[in-house]
């Protein structure tokens, strides 16, 4: 039942930004976890980031450490993934998926076998 949706890709020049948003939707009770994933073409879907939604800890792929960010409003049931210092290597499409638990976690997973509902993909290019 629980859906997501995902929003804000488009063209930047390197070192641009953007903001992606990732909406949840059908979620009833309980805790879960948004993780954020990429997709290059000929290449294997990546972790980038991911946040539960209770304690709001995060965790990050070495490659967006000190450029993404991120965030979560609860109130909204919205995730964002605000990028920064954007490189032609980050141009892919980008998944939020989701995994439900019946109890807070501390830490969330950028392995994309964690995760039983994903979006549709948003593309981001990178390119000058």
């Amino acid at each position: 039942q629980l859906q997501l949706v995902e929003s804000g890709g488009g063209l930047v020049q390197p070192g641009g930004s953007l903001r992606l948003s990732c909406a949840v939707s059908g979620f009833t009770f309980g805790y879960y976890v948004i993780g954020w994933f990429r997709q290059a073409p000929g290449k294997e879907r990546e972790g980038v980031s991911c946040i539960c939604s209770g304690s709001e800890n995060t965790n990050y792929v070495d490659s967006a450490k000190g450029r993404f960010t991120i965030s979560m409003d609860s109130a909204k049931k919205t995730v964002y993934l605000q990028m920064n210092s954007l490189r032609p290597e980050d141009t892919a499409v980008y998944y939020c998926a989701a995994v439900t638990a019946f109890y807070d976690t501390v830490l969330c997973t950028l392995s994309k076998g964690g995760y039983g509902y994903w979006g549709q993909g948003t593309q981001v290019t990178v390119s000058s």
